[in-house]
């Protein structure tokens, strides 16, 4: 029996099929990210807390000796469990080590792949179906992210995709959709474009906001970031009926039709939906890059497509 073995089993640690399964489901938790298992690392505890690990458990540690260099190395047996269970789950593709994701994120983390989102998925019994609507990142979604962050922006945009298909659900356009949606939901800071409102699920699974498609997808609207909003329910809805559109400044431009509605149409208590919207100089929050705010060229054809006239 190993050293490190013996050690294990005198602190009565988890098995690292148990730290695996630990592992998959913080990473579904925390939106399929955490950051390496250094000294300080709130990921580092929060794992030990679900085992109910004692103060010995965490602070147990390895010795390794380097004669050449006649010093002796220390490391602490928890984070050597931690390792070992997370290199397993990227050499089973679960997850991509730091380095790795480094090479596409800039960020030194433990990042899920599709098959550890379906397996995590499956260890905290959430439906597969439901999988589409998370913000969860994934390494293949990521690498899409990335490029629609890094497209080139150009004055003859065009936001219509011709070779979309409007019937056919393949595994590429599914996965696409996710970039698109997290793409969009990053850039402004997961909050409403229209009234701000920031608020996630309370597993912290999902966020109440959604990215809307400018030219949507029954007219064949590209998954561009450029032809995306982030907006909440209520303002996705009403953008897409055409209750406001955007003018050629990014002021909101609120129907006509809307002082036509019933006294009691629109109301939450004492708030007025519409009214809100008619506030003179009204102005999206858009993000700070401005190679991800949407392209006029979508927004024109909302403008004239979308938005009723009286």
């Amino acid at each position: 029996m190993s050293y490190e073995r013996k050690m294990l089993e005198q602190f009565a640690m988890p098995t690292q099929i148990e730290v695996e399964q630990a592992l998959l489901r913080a990473l579904l938790k925390h939106g399929g990210v955490i950051k390496e298992f250094g000294s300080g690392q709130e990921i580092v505890d929060e794992i030990a807390n679900e085992f109910g690990l004692n103060k010995s458990q965490r602070s147990a540690f390895l010795e390794t000796i380097y004669r050449k260099e006649n010093r002796v190395k220390k490391s602490l047996l928890w984070h050597r469990l931690l390792f070992r269970a997370a290199d397993a789950l990227a050499r089973n593709n679960l997850v991509t080590c730091p380095t790795q994701t480094f090479q596409l994120t800039k960020k030194r983390e433990w990042l899920l792949t599709e098959k550890g989102f379906d397996d995590s998925l499956k260890l905290c019994k959430i439906p597969n179906a439901r999988k589409e609507f998370l913000p969860t990142k994934s390494f293949e979604v990521q690498k899409i992210v990335k490029k629609l962050n890094e497209s080139r922006r150009t004055e003859d945009y065009d936001p219509f995709d011709k070779d979309k298909k409007t019937v056919k659900t393949t595994r590429e356009s599914t996965l696409r959709t996710r970039g698109f949606r997290q793409a969009v939901i990053e850039a402004y800071s997961c909050k409403c474009a229209v009234c701000g409102l920031k608020v996630s699920s309370p597993d912290t699974l999902s966020w109440e906001v959604e990215a809307a498609h400018i030219v949507p997808h029954r007219y064949k609207g590209r998954d561009d970031i450029f032809n995306g909003i982030a907006l909440c329910r209520f303002h996705h809805w009403a953008f897409d009926a055409g209750w406001f559109t955007l003018q050629d400044d990014c002021k909101i431009q609120t129907s006509p039709l809307i002082s036509r509605l019933p006294f009691d149409c629109g109301k939450i208590e004492g708030y007025d939906f519409f009214q809100a919207l008619t506030k003179t100089g009204l102005k999206l929050r858009f993000p700070d890059r401005l190679e991800v705010r949407p392209h006029q060229n979508a927004i024109r054809w909302h403008r004239q497509n979308v938005f009723p006239r009286p």
